[in-house]
């Protein structure tokens, strides 16, 4: 695990006990710090107990004196009391990214790399990752991806840690200064966390204020809220668009197909160049990787054709690139599975490219507002749940027809997560047979 010496003797509160809010008890405890731990879950207090946490609500405590309180991403600071009750005591309100930043200075030589933005960030990330392994660089993952930062070994010297973030994330930052921190695209999204689009956007503007002057911003600019960040920006930047991808290059990448994953791999290609990768080490990289699960993912062929599980899709911009991604041919027809628990951004993102679906299947609480929105526009059945879904696409294909789930939805109305939904899916699929 990631210690410090620098949370040794302060005391932290921690707020929330899943797997990283245990993870920075432990970190912290390790460390030689005081911890005092609460969640609601008498199951997951207990194990802070047995991890050396004294147990406590830090709404209940005088938190004076603490040197920060460290909150789940999760925990919405517009809402949460905690908020109020810290800023009363001075104390900051912090993530377990804020902590690995604060003990940087002890690890071994090495360099961060943080990419945010509305969509993207999961694949970049992983592709970054992928493409430094696959050269003999060591890397891992982390932040809103993968295994909790504070859990993972230090990596040796010359390694370099590459990390999804969040607004969220960003939010409960405040020394991490990344050594090149990276922009996907910026549209609506956690509209509920923010003073409105202006403030989402401050949100994933402020990794780059947070860095110094010698270190390196990537910006695509394919969309205007993303240009007007990076015309801020005022120390060494580079500008991409997924228009600077040859799609003839593109077409030997099989797991990053479409413009948006276009988009996706000119901001990992940008990153590993200024982190010293040559171009054929970034080719291999790109050639080699395979999608994340739940993101364009392939799960397999049945009836004739191909089925991709694209549940990581929770809102319409998301899954407007994935309907991008598959244009009408004689012999490619697309069904698509959409639907679940709205956000109240509808469907005005995918509008664009109903004219590639040959057939859409709704699901969940979505299925009467997204049938009015689609109109005539498409064909539409009103398949209920997902094994319905998949019933009536698997009656309806053809040999070489494409089948993608991309909800365009929250899962919660009929699942845990959207990790349960495309698992779901999966299964269905498999069940289908060849």
């Amino acid at each position: 695990m990631i210690t410090s010496r620098a949370f040794a003797g302060r005391r932290y509160a921690v707020l929330g006990l899943a797997r990283s809010g245990l993870a920075t008890v432990e970190a912290l405890v390790a460390s030689g710090a005081g911890v005092t731990a609460w969640d609601d879950r008498e199951e997951a207090r207990d194990d802070a107990m047995a991890l050396g946490a004294d147990i406590g609500n830090p709404l209940d405590i005088d938190l004076i004196g603490f040197a920060g309180v460290v909150v789940s991403p999760g925990v919405p600071l517009n809402r949460h009391p905690i908020a109020a009750h810290a800023r009363e005591a001075h104390v900051p309100v912090i993530g377990d990214v804020e902590l690995f930043a604060e003990a940087r200075g002890e690890l071994p030589l090495h360099k961060v790399v943080g990419i945010t933005g509305t969509n993207g960030k999961s694949t970049v990330t992983a592709l970054i990752h992928h493409m430094l392994e696959s050269t003999g660089v060591p890397s891992l993952m982390g932040g809103n991806i993968g295994l909790p930062i504070l859990s993972r070994d230090p990596l040796p010297e010359g390694g370099v840690y590459v990390l999804e973030l969040s607004s969220y994330q960003i939010d409960l930052s405040h020394s991490l200064a990344c050594d090149v921190a990276v922009l996907t695209n910026l549209s609506p999204d956690h509209l509920d966390r923010y003073d409105g689009f202006t403030g989402y956007a401050a949100s994933k503007a402020r990794l780059f204020s947070l860095q110094h002057q010698d270190q390196v911003a990537i910006v695509a600019v394919d969309d205007d809220p993303s240009k007007m960040i990076a015309g801020r920006i005022n120390h060494r930047l580079y500008r991409v668009s997924g228009k600077d991808i040859d799609p003839v290059d593109q077409a030997r990448w099989p797991a990053l197909q479409g413009p948006h994953n276009a988009q996706n791999a000119v901001c990992a290609i940008a990153v590993c160049r200024v982190l010293g990768l040559n171009d054929e080490a970034i080719e291999r990289g790109l050639a080699t990787f395979r999608s994340l699960p739940h993101r364009m993912e392939l799960v397999g062929e049945a009836r004739g054709a191909r089925w991709y599980n694209d549940s990581k899709a929770t809102n319409a911009a998301s899954a407007a690139p994935a309907l991008a991604a598959f244009p009408p041919a004689p012999d490619q027809r697309l069904h698509w599975i959409a639907g679940g628990q709205a956000k109240g951004d509808g469907l005005a993102a995918c509008r664009p490219w109903f004219g590639h679906v040959k057939q859409a299947y709704l699901i969940g609480d979505a299925i009467e507002g997204f049938a009015a929105e689609i109109g005539d526009a498409i064909p539409v059945q009103r398949s209920g749940d997902m094994a319905t879904a998949v019933a009536h696409a698997a009656a309806a294909v053809r040999p070489g027809d494409i089948v993608l789930l991309s909800p365009a939805c929250a899962s919660f109305d009929q699942f845990k997560d959207y990790e349960q939904r495309g698992d779901t899916f999966r299964t269905l699929v498999e069940a289908l047979g060849a």
